[in-house]
């Protein structure tokens, strides 16, 4: 078993650095900046704790299974579960020489490839380097070949590229194909081929469902070792990820937490809410959106971040000053803004807010038919919080928050607006209990982008033109200081 010497050792390096990236099995935690931690031992166990002004964690540690300059990897166990689990602590400042390198290099194949693969065309220009100012990022190859006056323009992933990154190939593909069509003054650039590392192009293929004719994407994908692509079938989609829970599964979990539900609502009714969170028989408890408590057969386990223990009698106490201490620090009106408590997953907060008040957003929204997460998407927790809901007259809407600045927010939009789509076409709805007594129009549903009026990316403006005609957007602007009360700044 690693000691927390071993520990220390491997992380010290770390704290100068000025934003550590961690992940926890293969799934994006998120950014640490500052980086803080503290190994500390309970008998034969020892315990990281790692915290930033965003996020907190805790787990047990069983071993340091990998150490470098730029990245370690620990075996921990999680509080209330059987399987040890891997965290991943990734130093970008110290990775980014090598990921360079090996961009660099993938550029160069990838050049070699197109020239072999599209004989009649001219590489006009190829490159990985990043530009803010366009929002061009350095992860992908990206270029225009041409040939006449006919131009297509290319992106490309490398192998070595994770899941995350090869996901977000399409919103800086719309990004690059407006800027060449915009820029290439000589040419005509008919289309925009994306190209994937073999086996990673679904959600891609899925995606490319919700744009218009006017963005003629091309989708392949290359095979390492023979060196050849592919092009891939867009309308041979398969099932899609997603799944509904019915109702009375939800309802009849809620029922059997109903007592504690009763109690621990009852310290703090206007800011304590529950919910069953997708894919599970638990019910959880947040305070102004911060899960603080899970209820799982029959027992209640409690705290934020990764440290909980048991709701008992005896820990009852303990319970109740956490609430305090979010009573204080998790208010819409704290002085101390920059209390980790305040800052702290503010699109869950922002969610329970518009939860209780969705008139606001939109004045036709049916107030008691607002669901979280319905359906579910396999991509788990995003950054973005999905809500369904029904106008009066029975039209579905779908909402994506967002509480800042998001590149990606469109394309993670239209994922779940074409979810929704595809369940609303198989009756699903009605068939697991949802929208129950309201006859739901058959039109697409509207698709509302919400977020403070100042936080939206400016590269929505890009993407937006490149959407089909029936997916209907709305963007709703929010005031900046909507923990206040939710104002709505316009709706375009």
């Amino acid at each position: 078993m690693t000691t927390g010497q071993e520990i220390e050792k491997a992380l010290k390096p770390f704290l100068a650095a000025e934003q550590i990236e961690v992940a926890e099995n293969g799934k994006r935690v998120g950014a640490f900046a500052p980086f803080r931690y503290e190994v500390s031992t309970k008998g034969s166990q020892t315990l990281l704790h790692l915290w930033s002004e965003e996020r907190n964690l805790v787990r047990r540690v069983l071993r340091l299974e990998e150490q470098s300059a730029a990245r370690v990897v620990i075996e921990t166990q999680q509080f209330g579960k059987r399987r040890p689990g891997k965290l991943e602590l990734v130093c970008p400042a110290r990775q980014r020489n090598a990921n360079q390198l090996s961009r660099e290099s993938f550029c160069a194949s990838f050049g070699r490839l197109l020239a072999e693969q599209f004989p009649d065309e001219r590489i006009e220009s190829l490159t990985t380097a990043a530009d803010l100012e366009h929002s061009f990022s350095g992860c992908y190859s990206r270029g225009l070949l041409r040939r006449g006056h006919r131009a297509w323009a290319v992106i490309a992933a490398g192998l070595g590229e994770d899941t995350e990154t090869i996901d977000d190939i399409l919103t800086f593909g719309l990004i690059w194909l407006n800027w060449t069509r915009r820029n290439a003054e000589e040419w005509s650039v008919e289309c925009l081929r994306l190209f994937l590392p073999q086996g990673t192009s679904r959600l891609t293929q899925h995606r490319i469902h919700a744009l218009s004719g006017a963005a003629r994407v091309e989708l392949y994908e290359s095979h390492e070792v023979t060196n050849r692509v592919c092009r891939i079938d867009i309308q041979d989609i398969g099932n899609l990820a997603t799944s509904l829970t019915p109702r009375r599964e939800l309802e009849y979990t809620l029922a059997e937490a109903g007592d504690w539900v009763q109690k621990i609502r009852r310290i703090a009714p206007d800011a304590i809410g529950v919910g069953t969170p997708p894919g599970t028989r638990d019910v959880a408890f947040r305070f102004r959106g911060l899960e603080i408590a899970r209820w799982h057969r029959g027992k209640i386990y409690f705290g934020h971040g990764g440290n909980r223990r048991e709701l008992t009698a005896e820990s009852w106490k303990e319970f109740e000053r956490l609430v305090g201490e979010l009573q204080k620090y998790r208010h819409p009106y704290v002085l101390e803004t920059s209390h980790p408590l305040y800052r702290t997953q503010p699109e869950r907060w922002l969610e329970a807010i518009v939860q209780g008040d969705p008139l606001r957003i939109h004045p036709r929204l049916d107030p008691t038919r607002i669901y979280s997460q319905v359906p579910a998407i396999a991509a788990g927790d995003r950054g973005i919080i999905d809500l369904l809901g029904v106008t009066l007259d029975g039209r579905l809407v779908v909402m994506e928050l967002k509480a800042s600045e998001d590149i990606h927010m469109v394309m993670q939009a239209v994922d779940y607006w074409l979810r929704v789509r595809w369940h609303q076409r198989q009756d699903n709805f009605h068939r697991f209990g949802y929208f129950t007594g309201i006859e739901l129009q058959p039109k697409a549903p509207l698709l509302l982008l919400v977020a403070p009026g100042l936080r939206f990316h400016p590269a929505l403006e890009s993407m937006l033109p490149f959407l089909a005609n029936e997916v209907e957007v709305m963007r709703v602007g929010l005031n900046e200081n909507w923990r206040q009360g939710l104002q709505v700044v316009f709706r375009q």
